[in-house]
């Protein structure tokens, strides 16, 4: 036990705090014990009231006292803050907010490590003082031997004499370094952590001096601990082999998929690979099949829009078109769809690329372009398998998007989705490809535009007045503001200092009435289109998403983020 400990006793008797004899039973003549807690010597055997020894401690050190909870849970991981480094000064980081990190640390005049941790971290310091062995334990507990910590696979590693300096043009040899146990576990490590903060992605990026990761959270991209640029290949290279890809191809794009149970979770991968000037780029997508919604009513969408969208899904015909970007659940809105109406009654045939979840009770086709199977090809011959429904995974081009109207004319209800900012744009776009503007007119029966925007974090979100402009476009006045849950957040360590938790959709519904197929026939502009269905009552997503922030789901800050091409 360090000197300074021994003197803080030595306050503690002096204060009255501790007694005499209690001191000498602790030391007996003058030894130091080994392995020295003060919550376990002190504390937990009742020679002093834990209030006290920390009020006394903070006193004495000028810096408070941790307890048992203020100890990690899990790793704060800095690439700069090495294990050696922690052992060495006897500090563990605990948390960072708002670009201050907490450490514990047994010497709180240990001024240099501040500074040096400071330096590497490029954050302010808070600091808790802890036992030389308490901060020991939380140390090994966290991030040694009891961890699957990235640190402790990457020093095993370095004790492999073959991962000094890889031989990238030996296909053999990177079989083996992609076959020995760190390289997996490590593998292991960066998609349990993934899943753990609830990725929907994983990207492996390399550069010329670093092997970046990042997951995608919420929709959202953030940095993760990131192995040595060193590992990039043996990295990749495990990845390949999981996914069944040809790790001797690396000038090509290549696409596979893995099947793991993670934590008694069967979890379906996406596996991209794509050929950068620093090596491979890999993007893992993550298909929790546990964390699907299959049901509308959970989607997000309001009461008024949801009852029109129930109502056009039992059709027996027509098209009904779900819009947006690539990320946007438009897939997702789609498996709802098909779930509400899907019946013994009913035969429904999908075609995807890729089929993202399996739907009992459906017939889903999986297109493979490369042996001939497109959109177009296997919609031919869908038609002749009698479906009444009849799913395509998107409109990519002129043959399918006539082969989805040939199908809603000939008596069979078509869902698809297409790539547009709004709804009335997908009519444009289908014009624009070629189709005919009667065949839209009268196939056509209702466009789904939707988002999905970030769900507050109910642990930091604060009371917000947004800006007059946002207020008037809200339809608030500053006066009213006390009646609505208007908020933003801050950041905490409950949702990752992200401010979020979650996401839900913001939806756009344009019902084609009589109106509508008239502006159809006459090929008018998609805003006189949007202008007309706003008449009729439609909500534009922005308008969708301030209903959202009214009711206490997101932020403004969140909503225009994701309407940001959208000018009302």
């Amino acid at each position: 036990m360090e000197d300074i400990n021994r003197r803080l006793i030595a306050y503690l008797v002096e204060k009255g705090l501790l007694g005499k004899a209690d001191h000498e039973r602790i030391f007996p003549a003058g030894e130091t014990p080994e392995n020295f807690s003060m919550e376990e010597h002190l504390i937990k055997p009742g020679l002093i009231n834990a209030e006290r020894f920390r009020a006394a401690a903070k006193e004495f050190y000028g810096a408070p006292f941790a307890s048992a909870d203020d100890y990690p849970r899990e790793p704060v991981l800095f690439d700069q803050l090495s294990l050696l480094f922690m052992k060495e000064s006897k500090f563990i980081p605990v948390k960072i907010e708002n670009n201050i990190l907490t450490v514990i640390i047994s010497n709180p005049f240990d001024f240099y490590t501040f500074e040096a941790i400071r330096l590497a971290t490029n954050q302010e310091i808070n600091v808790l003082v802890g036992a030389e062995e308490d901060v020991l334990k939380a140390i090994e507990r966290t991030y040694g031997a009891g961890a699957t910590s990235m640190e402790k696979i990457i020093e095993d590693m370095d004790r492999i004499p073959e991962y000094q300096a890889e031989d990238e043009e030996n296909v053999d040899h990177l079989r083996d370094l992609a076959s020995e146990g760190p390289v997996i576990r490590l593998v292991n490590l960066i998609i349990t952590r993934a899943i753990e903060k609830r990725a929907s992605d994983i990207h492996f990026e390399p550069f010329e001096e670093k092997f970046r990761v990042r997951y995608r959270i919420d929709g959202v991209l953030h940095d993760a601990e990131s192995p040595p640029k060193r590992l990039q290949s043996a990295i990749i290279s495990r990845i390949k082999i999981m996914a069944k890809l040809n790790i001797a191809e690396r000038r090509l794009p290549q696409d596979g998929r893995i099947m793991l149970r993670v934590k008694g979770k069967e979890i379906d991968f996406r596996v991209s690979s794509v050929p950068t000037i620093h090596g491979e780029s890999m993007v893992l997508r993550i298909l929790d099949k546990g964390n699907i919604v299959v049901d509308i009513e959970q989607l997000g969408i309001q009461e008024d829009i949801l009852k029109e969208i129930q109502e056009i899904i039992r059709n027996p015909h027509g098209i009904i078109l779900v819009t947006g970007p690539t990320g946007s659940g438009k897939t997702t809105t789609l498996y709802c769809a098909l779930q509400k109406i899907n019946s013994p009654t009913k035969k429904i045939i999908t075609v995807e690329d890729p089929v993202e979840y399996q739907l009992k009770g459906i017939n889903q086709i999986q297109v493979k372009p490369s042996i001939g199977l497109t959109f177009a090809n296997a919609l031919r011959s869908i038609v002749r398998q009698d479906p009444d429904v009849i799913l395509i995974g998107e409109i990519r081009d002129a043959e399918t998007a006539e082969i989805a109207i040939h199908s809603a004319l000939t008596g069979h209800l078509v869902l698809s989705t297409l790539h547009t900012n709004d709804a009335p744009s997908a009519v444009t776009r289908l014009i624009d490809m070629g189709m005919e503007d009667y065949l839209l007119s009268s196939t056509i029966i209702g466009i789904l535009a939707q988002r999905l925007v970030r769900i507050s974090c109910r642990h930091c979100r604060a009371p917000f007045s947004p800006d007059p402009s946002i207020l008037k476009e809200m339809k608030l006045k500053e006066s009213t503001l006390k009646d609505w849950p208007i908020h933003e957040v801050k950041g905490c360590e409950k949702c990752n200092y992200s401010g979020y938790w979650g996401r839900t959709g913001i939806f756009e519904f344009l019902k084609i009435n009589e109106e509508i197929q008239k502006l159809i026939l006459e090929k008018r502009d998609a805003n006189i289109i949007k202008e007309t269905g706003r008449l009729a009552g439609m909500r534009t997503l922005r308008e969708d998403g301030w209903l959202k922030v009214k009711q206490g789901i997101t932020t403004v800050s969140e909503v225009l983020r994701v309407t940001q091409e959208e000018i009302i």
